[in-house]
């Protein structure tokens, strides 16, 4: 797709797009579907602010989930067919490997080769230090999505993300750390380090920072 989506496919931008969607929406089921189009779309929108190529962003936010399909097991198996490594603290939070394996199984499946795709896809759950902004973009748009409705300050972060994308990567990692934290949830090194990172960021910035 374009100069920077590598598919291999021959076909159009829109070719394309609606063939993953076809192909995406036999393989999910219905709900993860429509968070998929909803992420894509909202990835879309975000790239319109920061000046990121489109046809990224939207593939990327389609495609983020494909691996949902898969149980905690199968994951586990896959990845050791693939040759994917997991650390002891991915295998001890199952529900972050889907994304790793993600990244492989966009490849694999959807002919994907872009490696700034493969990225954001690898790192939309657990994130990392200093994110390139298509990784921003769709860390983000997984949380803010329009079908989401979970989290406690969704409007407010909603709004931040389209004026302070760095910001919105910071709220959102301090509220999931401390949603785990209370919830007894696991939390891995690398969350810990993303948001270690940000909140530096955001000192350094001068901005007010939350305990």
């Amino acid at each position: 797709m374009g100069n920077h989506i590598a598919t291999g496919n021959g076909k159009t931008d829109l070719e394309n797009i609606l063939e993953i969607r076809a192909k995406l929406q036999t393989m999910l089921k219905p709900a993860r579907y429509e968070h998929s189009l909803s992420v894509s779309f909202t990835c879309i929108c975000l790239a319109m602010r920061y000046g990121v190529d489109l046809r990224q962003a939207e593939l990327a936010g389609l495609v983020h989930d494909c691996a949902k399909q898969f149980s905690n097991e199968e994951l586990l198996k896959a990845c050791a067919q693939d040759g994917v490594a997991l650390t002891e603290d991915m295998l001890r939070a199952p529900q972050v490997i889907h994304s790793v394996y993600g990244a492989t199984y966009a490849r694999t499946c959807f002919g994907i080769e872009d490696p700034e795709i493969l990225s954001a896809i690898y790192f939309h759950t657990l994130g990392k230090p200093d994110m390139s902004l298509l990784e921003a973009i769709v860390f983000t748009a997984d949380y803010i999505e329009a079908r989401r409705d979970k989290a406690a300050r969704l409007p407010e972060i909603r709004q931040l993300a389209f004026t302070d994308l760095e910001r919105a990567v910071y709220e959102i990692n301090h509220d999931t750390i401390h949603y785990l934290e209370a919830s007894g949830g696991y939390i891995c090194k690398d969350s810990y380090d993303t948001y270690q990172y940000y909140r530096t960021r955001m000192q350094e910035r001068g901005l007010t920072v939350s305990d």
